[in-house]
């Protein structure tokens, strides 16, 4: 058994301080206190004080960790050293009492994670990995309609079949789309859960040999739906009337014509603070608009050759710094998202401006007779297949420049190359 100690007041025990060496290092002071045996106050060199109570439990030597000084005062901390000396005397490892009590705890947690607890730290987590901010605002809306009311309050070790067609039943055949996404997103969050222990259960929103066979397949039972597109026959018309419409919404949407580009490329994203083209990505002497990467699809640096319409279209803007928009609100700001649309809707064309890459590509495919791989790089599209990427390797820019010269002889005049033939847009070739 430790010696007892001379009783120290807390006065006394106040001006402890920490040890110093015969040499003068500085180390952590042990300095018994008395009243119980083998009660020690810790002082460090930086003069933080802590309680330590030191015995033997069995053959075990401890020391106990009894709380900080001044917090725990000097009374307080022989009535803990009271307290773990009568938890020995009566058979009890006071620090495996500790351990077991905080593993049942931790289990509890684990237990008791609810749906709706671990959808937030879910995304939370994958947040970091969106690439568009609103895409956690996103999950968190569909899931706070849809979920939530069904198994938001739902423990995850809980959840099974029945709990995921309450969700999924009700929306599946009148919103297949959205309610294939909410399974999907149901999916990832219990499968995280498994892997951080909070369930050990077959994931129940799985759809492969599960629910593929309660539900029938989205794509059976919804035709994907489309951006509204013109048609090849009506975009010279079309054209001719917006050339005659002034102002820069108007230049805008006939630049993304002209360079089959998606919206966000040509004038950003103001929901999102994205900006759109600016002067200092064009390069007016090769002819190239170098789209970043950060405003791509893709998520990879996109170059666009730019035929002398569309060269001679920024230039009748006025070319200005480098770091500003091209195409920009009136006090020279991020524009609208219903910038192009207001420009269609004045036209009385119900089209959207994203349905104009469907009218090239239709073009392309229809009307002109360059290989498929040419018209997919100049959309930016992503495609895994081996043969496309070796073609993405080099861009195919020169290829690429010829496709859009022909496309804005197509756009003003009605007429493509194919094979080398001029092929009017209503006759044979």
């Amino acid at each position: 058994m430790p010696k007892k100690a001379k009783e120290l007041s807390a006065t006394e025990v106040r001006r402890l301080t920490h040890a110093i060496s015969a040499g003068g290092k500085r180390y952590n002071g042990l300095h018994p206190v008395g009243g119980n045996a083998g009660l020690l106050l810790q002082v460090t060199p930086s003069g933080a004080k802590s309680w330590i109570f030191r015995t033997v439990i069995g053959r075990k030597r401890r020391s106990i960790g009894l709380g900080g000084f001044p917090d725990v005062t000097l009374a307080e901390a022989r009535q803990k050293a009271k307290e773990q000396r009568e938890l020995i005397d009566s058979g009890i490892d006071p620090v495996e009492q500790r351990k077991a009590n905080k593993r049942a705890l931790i289990a509890s947690q684990l237990t008791s994670m609810t749906f709706e607890k671990a959808a937030h730290d879910y995304i939370a987590m994958k947040e970091k990995e969106f690439r568009n901010p609103r895409q956690s605002a996103q999950w968190t809306s569909t899931l706070n309609i849809y979920a939530m009311p069904h198994i938001g309050k739902v423990p995850v070790r809980e959840l099974n079949l029945a709990h995921i067609k309450s969700v999924l039943d009700p929306i599946w055949d009148a919103i297949t789309p959205t309610a294939n996404n909410i399974r999907g997103r149901i999916e990832n969050i219990l499968g995280w859960c498994a892997i951080h222990g909070y369930r050990s259960e077959e994931n129940p929103a799985r759809w492969k040999n599960y629910l593929d066979k309660v539900y029938a397949a989205p794509s059976k039972t919804h035709q994907k739906g489309h951006h509204a597109a013109l048609s090849c026959d009506d975009l010279p018309a079309f054209i001719q009337d917006l050339k005659k419409r002034h102002g820069t919404a108007a230049r805008a949407l006939e630049f993304l014509i002209l360079t089959a580009s998606r919206t966000n490329e040509v004038i950003g994203d103001k929901r999102i603070g994205k900006p759109g083209i600016t002067w200092q990505e064009v390069d007016f002497i090769k002819q190239v608009w170098t789209v970043p990467a950060n405003r791509m699809k893709s998520n990879k640096v996109h170059r666009v050759p730019l035929t002398a319409a569309a060269i001679e279209l920024l230039q009748s803007i006025g070319q200005g710094d480098p770091a500003e928009l091209v195409f920009s609100n009136p006090k020279g700001g991020i524009a609208s998202n219903n910038f192009l649309t207001s420009v269609l809707k004045r036209m009385d064309i119900p089209v959207t401006a994203h349905g104009f890459r469907s009218t090239f590509k239709d073009w392309a495919r229809e009307h002109t007779g360059y290989a498929d791989e040419v018209s997919e790089l100049a959309l930016a599209h992503v495609n895994d297949d081996a043969t496309r990427a070796a073609y993405a390797r080099s861009e195919l820019i020169d290829k690429r420049r010829l496709l859009m010269q022909d496309w804005e002889q197509f756009c003003y005049h009605g007429h493509t190359q194919k094979s080398g033939k001029v092929v009017p847009i209503r006759g044979d070739a």
